[in-house]
């Protein structure tokens, strides 16, 4: 008879003969390991952001502090805590945490190992060192027998759910699957699944199972539309089903949002057709990703727009420039014989008034240069963390004035690219002003955020400012802006310069949350195929 969960565990600890002596040795490693439980969990996590499969659980950074917070509470729980029931049930639910997750099993060990190593250097300096690092052994050989009997359990349910399947109930089902489904709709790169009558999941193929993160055998007999729709979207994708039923083998077109397992939203194009096949109905739905394709096509179209309006921003500013700077002398001598000798007040401000405004035409004109006259970018190394904190140096001055609250969280390990030093620092500049300026009457907060990812270095600049106005703003087209004295070139300036990177600006704005997003191809990691990022 098989023992209760916490059972087991306790016989895993007698059987690595796990002692008293132990845990006291352990918790007097506690203490001097205690000050570098924040650093382990930061290498820890890091170096899951290394990995596409593993850093693909991973949503948010709210995520990962969360559980980085629990990774510190795990290791403060294996040196300290008695070996009980309350323990053993404590490292089951840990166990089924990861399951949850989604994090692949042959992760766990390493992930393990890595810890272990980090607190044994630490044990090395204790008195008792050899028998120390003996207990923390023991304990965590007992850690991951734990957690892995917990991917056991997972499988175990879906083997259980797989024979459910194949009641009688349900045997008709997948028979018909394995008639209609041909091996090359396995073969598909497109996604492919069977909708029966009750619009659930009769069959899928390997394509989906990648896209969206669950088996197959998780897929199968649930409801279609609350898995391939974000909820928002569940009343159009049901009207596209009927519609699709009614229009017979002609089909409909739906596009729609899609969130895969990990959290993340993408863009899918369906084709959704009805069929039969012996004697039972069902709707045959076949769907492209659209995400990256959508991205790049707003990108070449806000580019070429951006070219066009170049040329004529080039033409208007060489014809502007030479009458503009001859105004400003003939308005600056103009002051000078004012300030001379005495002359009505009224007459002073309109003089000042029109140099102020020839002033601001100059700037613009300058702008216009820079945006019409663009150079191809110098590559060299560059550490974004060392720029980004450069560039926070030369805002500072002007958050203090503002009344805006500057602040930084970088990525802990180097950030390399290869980029042009200058045009990239104008790219965070121009961000980070424009995030000062949208809080500076509410006195918020501005932070510039660092992160890694499998193929990109991240920069983001956050406000919690009012947000951007409307979700359709043209925001990075040139003359567009919502600042009443802005010239609209400073984020075409920033698009234009991120894209000769071969980069690309993403933008998340809602009240008291606007995020600017800047991604450049990462220098780490060159010898490796590029792999899209989910």
């Amino acid at each position: 008879m098989d023992l209760l969960p916490q059972r087991r565990c306790l016989e895993l600890l007698r059987y690595v003969r796990f002692t008293d002596r132990d845990l006291g040795l352990l918790r007097a490693l506690a203490g001097p390991a205690r000050p570098s439980f924040v650093r382990i969990a930061d290498e820890f996590y890091e170096r899951i952001r290394e990995h596409d499969e593993a850093h693909a659980v991973l949503r948010d950074d709210a995520q990962v502090q969360r559980l980085k917070g629990t990774l510190v509470r795990w290791m403060e729980s294996l040196l300290t805590s008695d070996r009980d029931e309350k323990y053993c049930e404590d490292r089951m639910r840990i166990g089924r945490v990861h399951v949850r997750v989604g994090l692949p099993q042959r992760f766990v060990p390493v992930a393990m190992a890595l810890i272990h190593r980090s607190l044994e250097k630490i044990a090395d300096e204790n008195p008792h060192a050899d028998a120390t690092r003996s207990a923390l052994v023991r304990a965590i050989d007992v850690e991951l027998a734990v957690m892995l009997e917990s991917y056991v359990d997972h499988f175990a349910q879906r083997l259980q759910h797989v024979q459910a399947l194949e009641s009688q109930a349900l045997r008709e089902r997948l028979e018909h699957e394995t008639r209609v489904r041909s091996a090359a709709l396995e073969r598909s790169r497109q996604v492919i699944v069977g909708i029966d009558r009750d619009n659930q999941i009769a069959f899928v193929n390997a394509a989906t199972e990648a896209a969206i993160g669950f088996s197959r055998d998780e897929l199968v007999a649930q409801p279609f539309v609350s898995q391939f729709a974000h909820p928002t979207a569940h009343d159009e994708l049901y009207q596209a089903l009927s519609q699709a039923r009614a229009a017979g083998a002609d089909g409909v077109e739906w596009t729609g949002p899609m969130v895969t397992r990990a959290g993340h939203q993408r863009l899918m194009r369906w084709h959704l057709v009805a069929s039969e096949e012996s004697g039972k109905s069902f709707v045959l739905g076949a769907a492209d990703d659209a995400t990256d394709e959508q991205t790049r096509l707003a990108q070449h179209l806000r580019t070429e727009r951006l070219a066009g309006i170049g040329t004529l921003a080039a033409g208007l500013a060489h014809e502007i420039r030479n009458p503009l700077n001859g105004a400003l002398l003939h308005v600056t001598y103009l002051e000078r014989s004012l300030a001379r000798r005495e002359s009505d007040p009224g007459e002073r401000e309109a003089v000042g008034a029109v140099s102020d405004e020839i002033r601001r035409l100059s700037l613009l004109v300058r702008d216009f240069l820079v945006f019409a006259r663009p150079t191809p970018p110098t590559l060299e190394p560059l550490e974004i963390n060392d720029l980004t904190t450069r560039v926070l140096s030369l805002i500072q001055a002007d958050a203090l004035a503002a009344g805006v609250t500057l602040k930084s969280d970088l990525a802990k390990e180097p950030l390399q690219v290869r980029g042009d030093r200058n045009k990239l620092q104008q790219v965070f500049l121009n961000l980070l002003r424009n995030a000062v300026e949208a809080v500076s009457t509410s006195l918020g907060t501005v932070t510039l955020r660092t992160r890694r990812r499998p193929r990109h270095a991240v920069i983001e600049v956050h406000d919690d400012g009012a947000g951007i106005p409307s979700d359709n703003a043209p925001i990075f087209d040139a003359f567009f802006s919502t600042k009443p004295n802005g010239t609209g070139l400073g984020l075409a300036i920033v698009h234009r310069i991120v894209s000769d990177h071969g980069g690309t600006v993403e933008v998340e704005s809602s009240p008291a949350n606007t995020v600017f997003r800047v991604l450049l191809p990462a220098a780490w990691g060159s010898d490796e195929a590029p792999q899209r990022e989910h």
